[in-house]
């Protein structure tokens, strides 16, 4: 059997998202997958990001995690997202990274790669649904395949029970949440698994 080839690839602010990157990875890793760990590059003015400490320290701290790249999509089989809500949306910093992705979309090499993805909001009712729901679009263009979470287990309910996958709040990643994280990277692993096979 083929070993599935998962990236892990993030944007992170503050950190609840690398948190949550560190956590699918470990677990698509635990079952049997071959993965890296990248995250998006950071567009905001370092003016912007000074000023604020949490920002800046958070940025400086993950700094030896390499950067995404369109060869690294095209290396995987199935990519695992995580990254903030921002107004409902996701992160213009993700919405820039997807945008170098047209060589690799227009190679067909996104093309029935599995996709899911996790998201985080200020407060329960920042926008994470709508976020995830605006990211799937996207792949549907590449051509991928979604492997939501849906209610596939307990602890999806358990975490706060989102089906189109993980949602955080910042401060509160704790193990039901990492419970429902592992349980969906296990599931992309899986049907990705089946997919290579």
């Amino acid at each position: 059997m083929t070993t599935p080839k998962i990236a892990v690839v993030y944007y992170s602010t503050y950190g609840t998202n690398h948190a949550v990157a560190e956590e699918a990875a470990r677990a698509a890793r635990e079952a049997g997958a071959e993965v890296r760990l990248l995250r998006v590059p950071e567009t905001a003015p370092q003016a912007v990001i000074d000023t604020q400490d949490a920002w800046k320290a958070h940025l400086e701290a993950t700094s030896d995690v390499p950067h995404a790249t369109g060869d690294d999509l095209g290396w995987a089989d199935g990519f695992f997202f995580s990254f903030p809500t921002r107004f409902g949306a996701a992160p213009s910093q993700l919405r820039a990274f997807v945008d170098t992705l047209g060589g690799v979309w227009s190679q067909g090499g996104l093309i029935n790669k599995t996709v899911t993805a996790t998201t985080s909001a200020g407060n329960v009712h920042g926008g994470q649904e709508g976020a995830l729901l605006g990211f799937y679009p996207t792949v549907m263009h590449w051509g991928a395949i979604i492997v939501t979470p849906g209610y596939t287990d307990d602890s999806i309910g358990a975490a706060g029970g989102n089906p189109y996958g993980y949602s955080a709040t910042p401060g509160a990643f704790d193990e039901k949440g990492k419970a429902a994280v592992a349980h969906q990277a296990k599931r992309l692993v899986e049907v990705t698994g089946k997919l290579v096979g």
